[in-house]
Formats: structure tokens, C-alpha cells, sequence
């Protein structure tokens, strides 16, 4: 597919902040182990050879019958039984770290939270879970969350941003009051309130911040539109009898989509230190799940056990500080005075060129001419 001037030039710019193309690279490398965690953490072997045959735990639940266990229950592949069982006729292959998310550690040498050892790189919870394996499973429903819920109130922001300036008038007048009533409500303290009433889930606390972050993106698109909506393109539209929806999404949505996509890497940043502080605060998501504000709130109440509220605090700057930088680097990339001023330069610069060109022509025509 080939590139127009413009985007080539905003690949540019964004390659050209070195500190936001990195991060980008970073935080897409980091986030795309996340989602194989179940490879990285996990308390089933990835691979089980038995019997002259192959068995896949991570992505098949077996009972322990299959291993010439007695029990048609689940297998546990920690238990030194089974092991022996497997070991007698095969072997396991097992994920770098042994420990899922949930996965409690019954032989610690001291109550829990224990601190880092060979076995748990970074200790345990108050629980006796792996803090490593909660903090790549925590940051991965982390992003996950941030990223559905960023998409969701994105969509629906730019919808109604649209739908306000594009029209104007009365409709724009009633958005706009509806909007501003709507964003001083006090939002932590009702997500507290509903969160309270129901036990929440991914989806459930998804929809209850969805109720009051799709107004970030309104008040940009809106005023994309309210620039659009006269100029002489949107009447040559309206003039041809193109239909209103057609003149929103295929002339005036384009131009609005630069302002969202800067803005979308910011939004994210939010989304994801929303769901931390809830769960910090014990709104969030259901006990038991893995969580970045889970353990910031185990590193409060157990001050003895520093590794548990530095080693979340760590993942949770370095995830934001990443997304921040991308952020500027995105902002750079569609500043139009950048573009402009870059498209320009190439225009002068190959102007300067062909003028050059010219007059080494016009120089070596004269030296070859025969003299009378």
C-alpha cells in the first residue's frame, strides 16, 4: 500500500521523538508477552509427554486418571504423586515461572508474604502467591480493561461530539447543558456506590466507567465539527444532496479522527489508573483477581513486606510513563504546523534541486556549443 506525503510525514515525526517511538515499541513488546502469560506463569506444565503420547495442560484440563492417577478430578501437577507418575513414563515441560496467578505456595519457609527467594523471584503475597506471576497477569487485564474501555467511550464520544456540532443550534445547546451536569457529578464516589450494590465483574465494572468516561472525546470532536460544518466542502456535500450522515462520517469524521487519536493514548493512561485506584480502594475488580492496585493496597497494610507495594508501584509508573510518552509522540505526529512546515521544506528543497539541475544544464549545453 502506498503511503500519501502526509502520512509518510507523520510516520516521520513520530519516529522522529525517539523518547515516544521506543516507548511504543517497549510497551508493544511488553504487552504482547502479557498475553501470553499463560506460557510465562503458570502452575500446569506446557507440555506433558506420557505413554508415548503428547498433552497439552495449558489448553486442556485432563483428570488425573489419564496419568494413572485414581482420582478423575483434575490433575495436579505439582502434586509429587502425579510427578512421579508422569517421570515413570515420560516427562514435563514446564513454564519459566511454576506459579499461576492463583496459585498458592504451601511450603514457604515463613508466613507469608515471603520474602524474594529462588522460588518466588519477587516473593509472595499475603496469600502466598507468586508476586511475579500476579504482576504479568495484572498488567495484562490492566491494559486489556484500559484498552476495551478506551475503545468503547471513544466510539460513543465521537459519536456525540459529532451529533453536537454538526447540527449546532438547539441540539448543541441541550448536549452541551446535558454534558456539563453529567461531568460534575462526582464519579468516584458513585462508581464507590454502585460497585458497592453489585459484586463486579470485568464487563459490569466496564459498563459503570463507560458511564462517565465517554464524555473525554466530546468536546474535542465537537469542536472539529463546529469548524466543518460551514466550510465549502460540507455545503458543496449538502448542495449535491448527499445526506447528513454521509457529509459526517465520509467528509468531517476524518479531519475529527486526528484530534481522537491524540487524545486516545491519554485516555488510555486514565482508564487504567481509574480500575487501579478502585481496586486499591477494594471497588474493582472481584477478589482473588490479579491486579496492580490488589497489591498496592497488600503493600499498605503490610509495610513489613516492602516488595509488594514497590514492585506494583514499578510496573504501575513504567506502564504509564510509556503510554504518556507515546502519547507526546502521537501529538507530534499529526501537529499539522510540523507537517505543513516539513511538506514545505521538501517542496522548497526539491524546488532548489531541479533549479540546480537546470543550471548545470543550461552550463554544459553552453561549454559544448561550437564557437563561430
Amino acid at each position: 500500500m502506498r503511503l500519501t506525503p502526509i502520512t509518510r510525514r507523520r510516520l516521520a515525526n513520530f519516529r522522529a521523538n525517539r523518547r515516544g517511538f521506543w516507548s511504543f515499541w517497549i510497551f508493544l513488546a511488553l504487552f504482547t508477552l502479557s498475553l501470553g502469560a499463560e506460557f510465562i506463569a503458570n502452575d500446569k506444565p506446557l507440555v506433558v509427554r506420557y505413554d508415548n503420547a503428547l498433552y497439552w495442560p495449558v489448553f486442556t484440563a485432563y483428570p488425573e486418571t489419564t496419568f494413572g492417577g485414581e482420582f478423575a478430578t483434575e490433575t495436579d501437577y505439582r502434586d509429587p504423586f502425579v510427578r512421579e507418575l508422569i517421570a515413570a513414563k515420560g516427562w514435563m515441560v514446564w513454564a519459566p515461572i511454576r506459579y499461576s496467578y492463583r496459585t498458592i505456595n504451601y511450603n514457604l519457609p515463613v508466613p507469608a508474604p515471603a520474602p524474594p527467594s529462588a522460588d518466588n523471584w519477587l516473593g509472595t503475597d499475603d496469600q502466598g502467591r507468586d508476586v511475579v506471576a500476579r504482576l504479568i497477569y495484572g498488567f495484562r487485564i490492566s491494559v486489556l480493561f484500559g484498552l476495551t474501555l478506551t475503545l468503547f467511550s471513544s466510539v460513543i464520544g465521537v459519536m456525540a461530539g459529532a451529533v453536537q456540532g454538526y447540527f449546532g443550534g438547539l441540539t448543541d445547546l441541550l448536549f452541551q447543558r446535558f454534558i456539563e451536569i453529567w461531568q460534575g457529578l462526582p464519579t468516584l464516589f458513585l462508581l464507590i456506590i454502585l460497585a458497592s450494590v453489585v459484586t463486579p465483574t470485568f464487563w459490569w465494572l466496564l459498563g459503570l466507567l463507560l458511564l462517565f468516561s465517554w464524555t473525554a472525546l466530546v468536546h474535542v470532536v465537537r469542536a472539529e465539527f463546529l469548524r466543518a460544518r460551514n466550510l465549502d466542502y460540507v455545503r458543496a456535500a449538502r448542495a449535491l444532496g448527499a445526506s447528513d450522515v454521509t457529509i459526517m462520517v465520509r467528509h468531517v469524521l476524518p479531519n475529527a479522527m486526528v484530534a481522537t487519536l491524540t487524545f486516545m493514548p491519554f485516555i488510555l493512561n486514565g482508564s487504567i489508573t481509574t480500575l487501579t485506584a478502585l481496586d486499591f480502594l477494594g471497588f474493582g475488580l472481584p477478589p482473588g483477581s490479579p491486579s496492580l492496585g490488589e497489591l498496592l493496597a497488600q503493600g499498605k497494610a503490610n509495610l513489613q513486606a516492602p516488595w509488594l507495594g514497590l514492585t506494583a508501584f514499578i510496573v504501575l509508573a513504567l506502564t504509564l510513563s510509556l503510554l504518556i510518552f507515546i502519547g507526546e509522540a502521537v501529538r507530534d505526529a499529526f501537529d499539522p504546523r510540523k507537517t505543513i512546515a516539513a511538506l514545505s521544506t521538501g517542496v522548497s528543497t526539491a524546488t532548489d534541486e531541479t533549479a540546480e539541475a537546470v543550471d548545470r544544464s543550461h552550463a554544459a549545453s553552453s561549454s559544448t556549443r561550437p564557437r563561430p
